[in-house]
């Protein structure tokens, strides 16, 4: 019997590799046969090695450029006319449009799209009204869409995007879900984190804030550094840690915020991190004042490692925290509001205790990886037997 065939694509293979990690071999292993479809590039030659699938490339660009867009979508047709699939599942906003229009002129009979963040709520103008457009003729060209959060969802309804009776959330949220096993306390060694403690020039007194991911203005680092720079002149023993990448060619940050972390000296950025545990070890308290999420990992990852967090309210990140359980909410773009609660993280040990008690069972009840990876299974399994019938 011969095994259906899902086409997975993403825009760049970080996405493959990362965002999506194990659960390529997972589907293979249920009788799925699977290929990975992405721009070129070292992690997609890893994707193929690490979980066993064929890879295929090809080349997308993140931003607006219609000509290069129009030949990724002719030859992803191409590709779909001769691999003929049974399933195309999209991810990432280029991918999704490349991945939906060309599956559908190519006749693929299921087309999947998860939506996992929309840059257009951010964008403004001309630019907002083309990323409207490409968002609703990606779903008009899916059979069917998955918000990966239920704030999401609500979105896509209330700005009428696509018809609600087209999408589903998965699970509880998320599109990978995330292994508590190796995102766990014991998982880093006591050890390991005293000597990356030392190197950083961490005090055992200082209380560590971190923030994961790219350095960038729609990740809220222009308010966290402002409101940081301002904790610094009243409280000691507080460090900022900054594990991630800028991307000053797609959202530079202010100059004032990089002369900030720069010059500041409780200030530690220490870049892309391939394994992001020990500075959560390290850590205290996740802060996370993005303006814009899907269903974030990061705040997954902090909350498996125990740390308690502070999330802009948002989707997403207002899905995984609850408010005074396991973290707290702040609004988006307030300066002042998110300089208060770290304050209090800092200040109310009772609060702070609380919260850090219910961080990792929070994140193992509702979003262990088996649990999401064996509800897309399902759903993928629901589809092929409605379409034989």
């Amino acid at each position: 019997m011969n095994r259906p065939k899902l086409l997975r694509v993403t825009t760049v293979p970080v996405s493959l590799k990362v965002l999506l990690k194990g659960q390529h071999c997972f589907m293979s292993g249920k009788g799925i046969q699977v290929i990975g479809i992405s721009s070129s590039g070292t992690e997609l030659e890893d994707v193929s090695h690490d979980e066993h699938i064929r890879t295929i490339c090809l080349e997308m660009t993140r931003t607006i450029s219609p000509l290069k867009d129009l030949i990724s979508l002719w030859k992803f047709y191409q590709l779909c006319r001769t691999e003929k699939p049974d399933m195309v599942h999209s991810h990432t906003p280029k991918a999704g449009i490349v991945g939906m229009l060309g599956a559908r002129l190519a006749g693929v009979p299921l087309r999947l799209h998860t939506v996992a963040g929309l840059p257009l709520m951010e964008a403004k103008g001309i630019k907002r009204k083309i990323l409207d457009m490409v968002e609703k003729l990606t779903y008009a060209s899916a059979t069917h869409v998955y918000p990966n959060s239920k704030g999401l969802y609500d979105f896509i309804v209330m700005h009428h995007l696509t018809r609600p009776g087209k999408m589903k959330v998965i699970g509880n949220g998320s599109s990978n879900g995330i292994d508590t096993s190796f995102f766990s306390p014991s998982a880093v060694r006591g050890q390991e984190t005293e000597n990356l403690k030392r190197l950083l020039g961490i005090c055992p007194e200082d209380f560590v804030f971190v923030f994961v991911g790219r350095l960038v203005g729609d990740k809220g680092i222009n308010e966290l550094i402002t409101a940081f720079a301002e904790i610094v002149k009243e409280k000691k023993d507080v460090r900022l840690l900054l594990v991630g990448p800028t991307e000053a060619d797609l959202d530079p940050l202010q100059e004032e915020t990089l002369q900030e972390i720069e010059h500041n000296p409780d200030i530690i950025s220490v870049g892309f991190q391939k394994d992001v545990r020990p500075y959560f070890a390290i850590s205290d308290c996740l802060v996370f004042p993005s303006y814009r999420e899907g269903f974030p990992n990061v705040v997954m990852q902090a909350g498996a490692m125990g740390l308690p967090a502070v999330v802009s309210d948002i989707n997403g990140c207002n899905e995984i925290v609850i408010d005074g359980k396991n973290g707290r909410i702040v609004p988006p773009k307030n300066t002042r509001q998110l300089k208060q609660v770290m304050l209090e993280m800092m200040e109310d040990r009772i609060l702070f205790q609380h919260l850090k008690s219910h961080a990792r069972p929070m994140i193992q009840s509702r979003y262990e990886q088996s649990i999401v990876w064996n509800a897309l299974l399902d759903e993928y399994r629901k589809l092929l037997n409605m379409q034989k019938s």
